[in-house]
């Protein structure tokens, strides 16, 4: 059976070359993947996100806003439509208190063309 130690050929009679121990050892850098695969975070499009979130939240904040005022001018306006209808129902009702009284009858009736009533005629029952 062969057994291969690394790419070098090992040769008996030279020995081995060590390390020197006085160098210093310097602890390898680690990388990401993604940065030694050089596909680094673009942080152009996390900026571009950020700005159209912002201004996402902004306009529902602004429609929030803008729904809220109508709903008071709404409000302004049906109590406007309320107090004019308490109006008219008032001159109404004066109205007629005046003209639902007997001299106020009277005066429609002859007005329009109606007379007095003559005495009534009492027939005689068989």
């Amino acid at each position: 059976m062969a057994v291969y130690e690394g790419a070098r050929p090992r040769t008996i009679a030279i020995p081995r070359r060590t390390r020197p121990i006085d160098a210093p050892v310097l602890p390898r850098r680690r990388m990401r993947g993604a940065v030694r695969a050089r596909r680094r975070s673009n942080r152009l499009q996390l900026l571009l996100g950020g700005i159209v979130v912002a201004f996402m939240l902004a306009f529902f904040s602004l429609a929030q806003s803008v729904r809220v005022s109508a709903t008071g001018y709404d409000i302004n306006n049906l109590l406007a439509d309320r107090q004019e209808l308490l109006i008219r129902k008032q001159e109404l009702q004066s109205d007629l208190n005046r003209l639902g009284h007997e001299p106020a009858i009277r005066k429609k009736s002859i007005d329009a063309g109606l007379g007095q009533l003559t005495e009534p005629l009492v027939l005689d029952g068989r």
